[in-house]
């Protein structure tokens, strides 16, 4: 049987952009910092093996840092085969902004493809901004691709301005909290599963266009019935 034809060929895998958006600033040294780079270094396999089990999608994966000022830390998208996580230092303010400018660049087209899936977004904070956010949060989800993305926020410790990460997200109920490093880890490997999630119907970026009634999708919390995180399996520790 002849493969399914489309425009511009054969059905074939739809790239999916997943970007690590992590704060560097100077109250994430120690322990923090330090759970980020373990989690995530760790998930990296089972973002591998999800991959293999969506063959719709391509999963490529960036990783953007902030701190005073903002950076890439992998300078163009790499197929989550061949990711390898760079460890993250912390020092600096909290340049939030910055950051938004940076990834609102590479969510055009070009860079982007036309045919690509929602990206997905996950952003990690444990304080405030200390530059000016808001202009550049409105350019970011005025784009195609910022209105469409998945926006995942991790609010680390007692100090993060959950208010700032609600607004990124568009929805609380994507706003994780972890107050410990047991928590933080459990949140960054179920943000990580955010890409399979999503990649796995393919029509899921015309279905989920304003999944939540405002405007803004969510097809996280579509694909898993509103399900998020549970802690209560969360062992106690020092919190921040």
């Amino acid at each position: 049987m002849a493969g399914l034809k489309r425009p511009g060929g054969e059905l074939a895998s739809r790239p999916l952009h997943f970007f690590w958006i992590v704060d560097c600033s100077g109250s994430m040294y120690g322990e923090k910092i330090g759970t980020v780079n373990h989690a995530i270094q760790s998930t990296i396999p089972e973002m591998v093996s999800a991959a293999e089990n969506n063959p719709n999608a391509q999963l490529m994966i960036r990783t953007l840092k902030f701190s005073t000022g903002a950076s890439w830390v992998t300078s163009n998208p790499v197929n989550v085969e061949d990711f390898a996580w760079d460890d993250l230092e912390a020092a600096g303010v909290t340049d939030l902004g910055k950051a938004f400018e940076l990834l609102s660049a590479q969510l055009t087209i070009p860079p982007m493809s036309d045919r690509a899936l929602p990206p997905v977004l996950v952003l990690l904070s444990d304080g405030q901004p200390t530059d000016d956010y808001k202009k550049a949060l409105t350019e970011l989800k005025r784009l195609p691709w910022g209105k469409k993305a998945v926006k995942i926020a991790i609010s680390i410790g007692q100090d993060a301005d959950d208010d700032v990460l609600e607004e990124f997200t568009g929805n609380k109920e994507l706003v994780l909290q972890a107050n410990n490093a047991a928590a933080l880890t459990k949140m960054i490997k179920w943000a990580s599963t955010a890409a399979s999630l999503v990649s796995a119907p393919a029509s899921l970026a015309a279905d989920a266009d304003d999944a939540d009634g405002n405007g803004e999708p969510n097809p996280v919390i579509v694909d898993m019935g509103g399900r998020i995180p549970d802690l209560d399996d969360i062992e106690e520790g020092d919190v921040w």
